[in-house]
């Protein structure tokens, strides 16, 4: 059915929906026709060296997926039982979950309230004589200020596991997102700028950490002895087929950050008269908004919270995603004694007023003119 601007106001619109209209069917069907669809085969070098050096790195690790990329990473960096990590709770829980699987301490600071990411004024205050790392995770859109955070941490000889999953294509102060850390990670799930379905990467200077996390990913196997053992491994290898959809994606990672950017203003302009919400901050001293998603926070004069608002917007077909739960608010770190009385006050009103919008490559502008025309409806009905 067409409304009176020639939009169909039935289809559902998906929360993200990539965009494969590159080079990703003719790569796809090279490996199917050289038989190269393993982790062996050709692509994946080629997306190791083209996205590390993309990122300003010497290597490329590709993995299974952006989770293992930060299990690896935490376990090259020889992080263990008694180490301190420092780590935003607003983030996915990977992020904890690979330290605490670990046996490290994942130490808890809360949220900017502008920018969403982590108050790095706390990471300062949390350091102690046990603190090993700090896990930086970009949000969002905008990147964790990673020249304020290499000053605290540098001087102190602490290890920086810088998660960019969402950030490909962004930089800080002209430097890409990814090129900070020890170890810089990486996914390349369908809602990302480059996409290879599952995948993930991670990225490094330093050519012993970059051998040592090809070694995690692939079982240790020993270079001589094959199928003789110095340490437990995983099978964390990215296929063939795999990389050949990030090659052709990686090709178009200017276009596709023009093109989330534009996005995101045309969601400012559509919304820019709608009150009772805080959008994204368009920029920083040290960046621009890359809009990875187009996040929402649901003023408190609001009578219903984001479950409700996606609710109410799911009925009118629009998708919508809830932002993160809070690491110290998770049933399964709680049943382990973690966090037991911290608060976070930051991080605990965008779980509960966070939500965000339609945001997927492949999202027409007709799309966001019924998203921003159901969300008015909903907010002020």
């Amino acid at each position: 059915m067409l409304n009176n601007k020639g939009l169909n106001v039935t289809a559902f619109i998906p929360v993200n929906e990539p965009l494969l209209d590159g080079n990703e069917k003719k790569y796809l069907c090279e490996c199917i026709d050289s038989g190269w669809i393993s982790s062996e085969g050709p692509f994946v070098q080629r997306l190791e060296k083209e996205f590390a050096s993309r990122m300003g790195r010497r290597f490329g690790i590709a993995v299974a997926n952006g989770s293992v990329a930060l299990d690896a990473a935490v376990k090259a960096l020889d992080l263990g039982p008694g180490d301190e990590v420092i780590m935003p709770t607003f983030t996915i829980i990977s992020c904890a979950a690979a330290i605490v699987r670990s046996g490290a301490i994942p130490v808890l600071v809360d949220s900017e309230p502008d920018t969403w990411n982590m108050d790095l004024r706390q990471v300062e205050q949390k350091i102690t004589p046990r603190t090993r790392a700090v896990m930086a995770v970009h949000i969002f859109g905008l990147p964790v200020d990673m020249d304020a955070l290499l000053a605290i941490t540098e001087p102190r000889g602490i290890k920086v596991i810088e998660d960019a999953a969402q950030m490909h294509g962004q930089t800080v102060r002209g430097r890409p997102c990814g090129s900070f850390g020890d170890l810089s990670t990486f996914s390349f799930y369908p809602n990302k700028h480059v996409t290879t379905g599952e995948g993930g990467i991670i990225v490094a200077n330093d050519e012993a950490l970059a051998e040592r996390c090809r070694g995690l990913r692939n079982l240790c196997f020993m270079p001589q002895k094959r199928f003789v053992h110095e340490e437990l491994g995983w099978n964390f290898r990215m296929s063939n087929l795999q990389a050949a959809l990030g090659c052709a994606q990686l090709e178009r990672l200017d276009t596709f950050v023009a093109r989330k950017r534009n996005m995101g203003r045309r969601y400012d302009e559509l919304l820019a008269d709608v009150r009772d919400i805080q959008r994204p901050l368009t920029s920083t001293a040290w960046a621009e908004n890359i809009y990875w998603v187009y996040g929402l926070v649901l003023d408190d004069a609001l009578p219903f919270d984001a479950e409700e608002a996606m609710r109410r917007l799911g009925a009118k077909g629009i998708g919508c995603r809830p932002f993160f739960w809070p690491m110290h608010e998770q049933p399964v770190f709680r049943r382990m004694g973690l966090f037991a009385g911290e608060s976070y006050p930051v991080a605990e009103r965008m779980a509960r007023r966070g939500f965000y919008l339609p945001s997927g490559m492949a999202l027409t502008g007709a799309q966001m003119d019924r998203v921003a025309d159901m969300l008015k409806e909903v907010i002020a009905p």
